[in-house]
């Protein structure tokens, strides 16, 4: 099972998600790790952009550890939403009172565990007639 894993990777040390990884890894799933998986040296940051989509592309699920401050892990996140990709959290910060990109997430979790959520491919499908 191929896994890619969303999180910060900016200004954040490495270790902060290198135990979810070394889990993961010992359960089974092939992890891509962008501090580890993708070349991180671009100066503009839109090759990362596209060999993330293609790692992402690729994955059976997706795995998400973000502080609510990373925006790589917010476009990445829009990245995984656009394919229809499952998407498991490991850490969020905690829910909000308002509208948030972490409650989002939970409730699209919640959606894709209790099969109310759209099939994988429907939401390609819907970008591809726009």
């Amino acid at each position: 099972m191929k896994s890619y894993l969303i999180c910060p990777v900016r200004g954040v040390d490495p270790a902060t998600s290198e135990g979810f990884v070394r889990e993961l890894e010992q359960s089974g799933y092939q992890v891509h790790w962008p501090p580890r998986d993708t070349n991180q040296v671009d100066a503009i940051g839109l090759r990362i952009c596209r060999d993330n989509l293609e790692a992402i592309r690729n994955a059976d699920v997706v795995h998400v550890i973000w502080n609510g401050e990373s925006q790589g892990c917010l476009f990445d996140l829009g990245m995984t939403f656009a394919l229809g990709k499952p998407v498991v959290v490991l850490e969020l910060p905690p829910p909000s009172k308002e509208r948030s990109f972490q409650n989002i997430v939970r409730a699209w979790q919640s959606e894709l565990e209790s099969g109310s959520s759209p099939r994988p491919g429907r939401i390609q499908a819907v970008l591809r007639q726009l």
